[in-house]
């Protein structure tokens, strides 16, 4: 069975980047923007968490800083799955059973 992290546990890559990047570089959010040509508005919204990395941004990312793109997606993608886990209950899906006799090969007319 794996491990599941518990969703408050989950960090955005926005607010690592914020701190870890943006903030630790002395920027301000409109100068860490234009180098990486992309708005202000957009940035503060990923620093922000109020939006999710995407891959266009984690190559910028990589490309100005040096930091691996695949590694902040694989952050992205533990923190939505972290924050869908929160909520997994509330989610009513039965398990898919194929009927008993069924051909997976059959041809469907």
């Amino acid at each position: 069975m794996a491990l599941k992290m518990h969703h408050s546990l989950a960090t955005h890559p926005g607010d690592w980047l914020k701190t870890e990047v943006v903030e630790a570089h002395g920027l301000k959010v409109g100068e860490a923007a234009g180098h990486l040509g992309v708005s202000r508005q957009t940035l503060s919204k990923l620093l922000n968490a109020g939006q999710g990395l995407t891959a266009d941004m984690a190559i910028r990312v990589e490309k100005a800083f040096g930091i691996s793109a695949d590694t902040l997606m694989r952050m992205q993608t533990t923190f939505d799955m972290a924050k869908a886990r929160g909520h997994e209950k509330e989610l009513e899906v039965e398990p898919y059973r194929a009927a008993r006799h069924a051909d997976p090969f059959a041809r469907v007319a």
